[in-house]
């Protein structure tokens, strides 16, 4: 049982320049490797509190909040100076964490507690506590916000589904297996879960609606942005297969370094970071070869557990919503048109819509209270809205910039 502590979770996000950049917690080395992914090097290494484990990125990309199942804590990262800005108590053994999309709440799994901890990320502090299942480890949260899918690590191991509004379980999904990493498809329309094999979960019905076997003691789990692969590693295997989720059939096998954990896709989909425990280094694979093109040291034990990844429209040019919600967008996720209402007539408002690297795919105009965006033709994946308020004042620094997330199925 030691083994499964031994953990590390990777962490991708686009900045500025759309360069992208890992967070990968070492375990036995009581730190975090920053990894610019640009260029594969090591940038820097911070000191955390022992045995870190999961890793989240606040909403704005400023802060990377890393749970510690040593020391029962949550260290809060800056990450404009890649140091531990805040510590926050926990349950016992903390382990799996993620990040709502709006960025207020971290939830945060307790192994030892069977509790999921809820942190109000206005104040660090926690704010609610969440019985579950035995063994609580993978978790994710929802593309909209308003779930999140925890597994829960015993032979009769469960699936809890949580409510963000309410911050209490909704339903349980019996398994009957040992569960480990879990993620969400950027539609929202499944949940993977690594168990003895992998379990797909149709989110609408909360049922399983398929098994796919994978090699042995599967860990992390991780979708491509356009879900059409999934990539499982498979800690005693020492390979990361490749899943087809048309299909939901194994469509290629990746051999890695030894003991891999932690997995995540990069926001374009073109490469899969990979953890490797044994090796003490994150393989990097290419997806459109599903072949190694690297290898990168790191610190001791990166044995990783989990996918987090997000994509931050700050990170991409785009400014924050300076005002309270002026517009909705129905329906989201869509296939391929949907409609943004706003609360007033517009005029000459301009809209952007770019990809996860930060292209401008479409731009126009606005001059109505309604607008329907035809995607038809577009790649399915994620896409951010950007639309400049026009009621917002005429200089240049109070402009009310609003963005939001796009999902096309």
């Amino acid at each position: 049982m030691k083994k499964l502590l031994l953990l590390t979770t990777i962490v991708l996000f686009a900045n500025a320049a759309n360069a992208q950049t890992a967070y990968v917690t070492n375990w036995m080395s009581h730190n975090v490797s920053v990894i610019d992914i640009a260029t594969n090097v090591v940038t820097a290494t911070i000191p955390v509190d022992n045995g870190p484990a999961g890793v989240a990125v606040s909403n704005d990309g400023t802060k990377v909040y890393i749970a510690n199942w040593g020391y029962n804590t949550v260290n809060v990262i800056n990450t404009a100076t890649n140091t531990v800005s805040d510590t926050i108590t926990i349950g016992d053994a903390p382990t799996g964490i993620c990040i709502t999309p709006d960025g207020s709440k971290v939830y945060v799994s307790s192994v030892d507690g069977w509790t999921v901890s809820v942190i109000n990320t206005a104040t660090n502090t926690v704010s609610s506590t969440i019985s579950v299942g035995t063994a609580p480890r993978g978790i994710a949260v929802s593309p909209d916000g308003s779930k999140v899918y925890v597994g829960n690590d015993s032979p009769l191991g469960k699936i809890s589904i949580i409510s963000t509004t309410y911050d209490t379980v909704l339903a349980t999904i019996p398994i009957n297996r040992h569960i480990m990493g879990v993620c969400v498809s950027p539609d929202g329309s499944k949940a993977y879960f690594a168990a003895d094999s992998i379990r797909v979960i149709n989110t609408a019905t909360n049922t399983v609606s398929a098994i796919i076997p994978v090699g042995a003691y599967p860990i992390g789990v991780s979708v491509t942005p356009d879900v059409t692969k999934l990539y499982v590693t498979n800690s005693n295997s020492n390979t990361v297969s490749v899943i087809n989720t048309a299909t939901n059939s194994v469509s290629a096998t990746i051999n890695v370094g030894h003991s891999p954990y932690g997995i995540s896709v990069t926001p374009d989909g073109s490469r899969v970071y990979v953890t490797n425990g044994g090796s003490h280094s994150v393989s990097v694979i290419n997806t459109a070869t599903n072949t190694v093109v690297d290898s990168i040291a790191v610190g001791t034990s990166p044995d990783a557990f989990g996918n987090f990844i997000s994509t931050y429209t700050q990170h991409l040019g785009i400014t924050s919503l300076n005002k309270p919600e002026t517009l909705t967008i129905s329906p989201n996720p869509f296939t391929s048109q949907t409609t943004i209402t706003f609360s007033s007539e517009q005029k000459n408002t301009p809209i952007y819509i770019r990809d996860v690297l930060g292209k401008v795919v479409f731009q126009s105009t606005i001059n109505s209270k309604q607008y329907t965006i035809d995607m038809n033709g577009y790649a399915k994946g994620i896409y951010f809205l950007q639309i400049t308020d026009d009621s917002a004042s005429s200089s240049a620094e109070n402009k009310n910039v609003i963005n939001r997330k796009l999902v096309l199925q």
